[in-house]
């Protein structure tokens, strides 16, 4: 077992979750429920005690043992319930968003602790934020605070790290990703995405103040690069180009590792069959984005979902994900794919569950800091997910 904290030995919890009375803190509680390890030692921690013992009663039908499964207070308003509940764990899981409004005071809890940290954000701001304000202590201490744990980001920053180590180039490589999607989306992702794109001038400052302080390695380069419109022959499909976090969680694995080449670049798109879904899927972002800009307007949209609603199983049992990588370097070309099920809410479950477990249990690379899952788990994570049912594929 990886021990980056000095003190994790120690710890009363393996791994704390935060958040289980939400819809998908919910669906990870019961993953946890069924499929963590024997002799785990977990917590649910929140500010309702009551809606947390409901939780616990349900989990306490899947597996009797935690009728009696332990519940922390937990409040963002209260500083002190956070730093100690940081100081008890060795991971804090949290799906509490969105997390520019809510996410800060646990991450900085978790630095100054040295307690490894996963979520679900896929808010770019929120992420450059808490690097400018956290990274620093978070190395001095120890914690790995790793972001973008479900389906933003791990499909895409695990699927580019396979590509590249099955393509094994020695020059310069480029890859690009195309995501392809069936499912429904819940109240909380919707109010966390309207809140991201809501603010666009804040997230470049945040942005362009995060690359003036990172450092660079003057002997190796890697970007996200934002592609244009277009079909491609090998996929067969039509590409538009995807404005997610990924890119940027993938350009900042590619610059930390040296499998990524001398010279990376990565470009992120959604794929769609005919001309006329991709011109309608354009035009309803487009007007999405245009919407969260006028308040009244997003006030509406936003009251038309509310947190912590989702799916129900039905629908989710449906659902389904694929990610193609098309990677070349070196004169040669590999076609990889990442898939499995429901994307927002059975799969983030598991992929975040997984992260926390990962980050608890296995011998991971020695990092610290602000990092992205390729850094802190790579192949271990990626192993975890395999036996857990989503499939890493060389496809041509």
């Amino acid at each position: 077992m990886a021990d980056t904290s000095g003190t994790s030995g120690t710890r009363a919890y393996d791994l704390v979750l935060v958040g289980a009375t939400g819809f998908t803190g919910g669906l990870t509680a019961e993953y946890l429920a069924r499929s963590g390890p024997s002799g785990l030692r977990w917590a649910l921690a929140g500010r309702n005690p009551a809606k947390l013992e409901a939780v616990r009663a349900r989990l306490a039908r899947i597996d009797p043992a935690l009728a009696d499964l332990d519940l922390l207070p937990a409040d963002v308003g209260d500083p002190a319930s956070l730093a100690d509940l940081a100081r008890q764990a060795r991971v804090v899981v949290t799906t509490v968003g969105p997390y520019r409004q809510y996410g800060e005071p646990l991450v900085a809890a978790c630095a100054e602790a040295g307690t490894d940290y996963v979520d679900l954000t896929g808010e770019p701001e929120f992420v450059d934020r808490m690097y400018l304000a956290h990274h620093r202590t978070a190395e001095a201490s120890g914690a790995r605070i790793v972001h973008a744990c479900g389906f933003d980001s791990v499909p895409h920053d695990l699927g580019v790290l396979y590509t590249v180590e099955q393509l094994k180039a020695a020059g310069p490589v480029t890859v690009r990703g195309v995501v392809r999607a069936g499912g429904t989306a819940s109240g909380g992702t919707f109010h966390s995405a309207m809140d991201a794109i809501s603010r666009p001038k804040q997230a470049r400052d945040a942005l362009a103040a995060r690359r003036r302080l990172e450092p660079r390695d003057p002997e190796r380069s890697s970007r996200a690069v934002a592609g244009k419109p277009h079909r491609d022959k090998l996929l067969g499909y039509w590409l538009l180009p995807l404005p997610t976090i990924d890119p940027q969680v993938v350009a900042r694995s590619g610059a930390a590792l040296e499998a990524y080449g001398p010279r990376f670049r990565y470009s992120h798109y959604v794929g769609t069959k005919t001309l006329r879904y991709a011109a309608g899927g354009a035009a309803g972002l487009a007007a999405l984005v245009a919407g969260a800009q006028v308040k009244p307007v997003r006030n509406l949209l936003l009251g038309r979902m509310k947190q912590g609603e989702g799916p129900d199983e039905a629908r989710r049992e449906k659902s389904w994900f694929t990610v193609d990588f098309i990677g070349e370097g070196d004169g040669r070309s590999i076609h990889t794919r990442v898939s499995g099920g429901d994307p927002g809410y059975g799969e983030t479950a598991v992929m975040l569950a997984e992260s926390a477990l990962c980050l608890a249990l296995d011998d991971n690379p020695s990092v610290s800091g602000c990092v992205t899952t390729a850094q802190a788990m790579g192949h271990n994570l990626t192993g975890r997910l395999q036996a857990a049912g989503i499939t890493f594929e060389v496809v041509a």
